[in-house]
């Protein structure tokens, strides 16, 4: 059977050891014979890259690994590069939640100002990574699951219409698989879904059993009454943020009782809500590198010391299994029905051909065959419309470098209430960012 070679970019993410550990915990469906970590911090890397050798060598020592900075080392002979980085990591991304809660408007990592700021951050960086694929391994597949992913899908159709990138999102895997716990199932995979938006940004019409029973009603009622509220939350998003977010949805669900609604509609469309209940001094920037920063180093230095995984409180990252589901179904052709974000072209009758939406797909060999969603309503369209231009600008400031786009972004977006405000936060985040950010004119 035929093993494979993986690059994981992004090797100093704190989500790394938690799916090195599910890569191993897979190799029955996915063999490996090569992992390798690549990342611009060598040093940040190094204590991952450490702690995960050391787990390699216990659960599976016939796979080859080592961490690097140069990138012909780390993409050369790959099959698969997973994509996770953060572009200024978490340092730029408690700047992109406090300037705009600054101005009491919603202070987030992917939506809103917060997104935008991040967005143009990460362009560039997940452009380079295409290129170096495609330079060092042409018949590799990029699994992008960096963020903002509708952004970055978005710069990715415009800049590298041909290449081989997919880019999926972890969080309808959630909502499912809390879905799952409320009907009682082992697993979101005993669902069928169909489901439409752009990126944190869409709806399920309609969730089946493998035997078409519709499963809808039932789902409706809990989120009518607790939101995505389950009593196990999973470990992944399980602080107290993410918790109000899953509770939250019950006055998102209360827009449209016809839907189901993915969580993050809540920042565009109760803003107030979200900003009153924020606190502006300690955002969940700070609550991931008190938390899961802290703890992941923590561990991975306790591993390197040892030189042994005993005691090791990581545990497996079971819901980033999606991503094995993904490079199985392009390896042995599987056309396994997964959630992509991919260009409309049609796919959403009534709505922009070229946006970058978020639908059911069966995933082959060739890639994503995107499925028909047919018309969408009014109000989801017309929330769809402005957050698709939204993206496009920003994808258009970056490419142009204009100000202008830029403040046109922002000034489009749902959480910004005035022209004006929008100026103000972009000149704040200009000034932070002038590191990562293109020269806007």
């Amino acid at each position: 059977m035929r093993r494979f070679s993986i690059v994981v970019a992004g090797g100093g993410s704190t989500f790394t050891p938690g799916i090195i550990l599910m890569l191993l915990d897979n190799l029955d469906k996915l063999p490996i014979r090569k992992i390798k970590f690549y990342d611009n911090d060598a040093d940040r890397q190094a204590i991952i890259a450490g702690a995960c050798e050391i787990i390699i060598k216990e659960r599976a020592p016939e796979i080859e690994f080592y961490a690097t900075t140069d990138p012909k080392e780390a993409f050369t002979d790959v099959d698969f590069v997973m994509a996770h980085i953060r572009v200024g990591k978490y340092a730029m991304r408690e700047l992109d939640e406090k300037i705009p809660l600054k101005y009491d408007v919603v202070g987030q990592e992917t939506c809103g100002p917060g997104g935008i700021a991040y967005g143009m951050r990460s362009i560039g960086g997940v452009i380079e990574i295409l290129d170096y694929m495609e330079k060092y391994s042409p018949d590799a597949w990029m699994l992008n699951y960096s963020n903002p992913a509708a952004i970055v899908a978005e710069a990715t159709r415009r800049l590298r219409p041909n290449s081989k990138i997919l880019n999926i999102c972890d969080m309808p895997i959630d909502i499912e698989s809390r879905m799952a716990k409320i009907l009682g199932l082992e697993s979101r995979k005993e669902l069928s879904v169909r489901y439409y938006g752009l990126n944190h940004f869409g709806w399920w019409t309609d969730v089946r059993d493998k035997d078409g029973n519709d499963l809808m009603p039932r789902i409706k009622e809990h989120v009518s009454k607790y939101g995505y509220v389950v009593t196990d939350g999973s470990a992944q998003h399980s602080d107290a943020s993410w918790d109000d977010a899953f509770a939250k949805a019950k006055d998102v669900f209360a827009m449209d009782p016809e839907t189901l609604p993915n969580t993050y509609l809540k920042y565009y469309l109760f803003p107030d809500y979200v900003v009153k209940h924020s606190n502006k001094e300690y955002t969940r920037a700070n609550e991931v590198m008190d938390g899961r920063e802290k703890f992941v180093f923590g561990e991975c230095k306790k591993i390197i010391e040892n030189n042994s995984t005993e005691g090791c409180a990581m545990g497996i990252d079971e819901h980033a299994s999606y991503i094995v589901d993904l490079a199985r179904a392009i390896a042995y052709n599987t056309k396994e029905r997964m959630l992509l974000i991919v260009e409309n072209n049609g796919a959403i009758s009534n709505f922009d051909p070229t946006a970058m939406v978020e639908i059911p797909c069966l995933v082959g060999s060739n890639g994503p065959e995107p499925l028909v969603m047919g018309k969408i309503p009014q109000f989801q369209k017309g929330l769809m419309e402005e957050q698709v231009s939204v993206e496009k600008l920003v994808v258009e400031a970056w490419i142009e470098k204009s100000y202008q786009k830029l403040w046109q972004a922002l000034t489009l977006s749902k959480t910004v209430p005035s022209a004006s405000v929008a100026k103000l936060i972009l000149d704040d985040l200009i000034e932070v960012n002038k590191e990562y950010w293109p020269e806007l004119n």
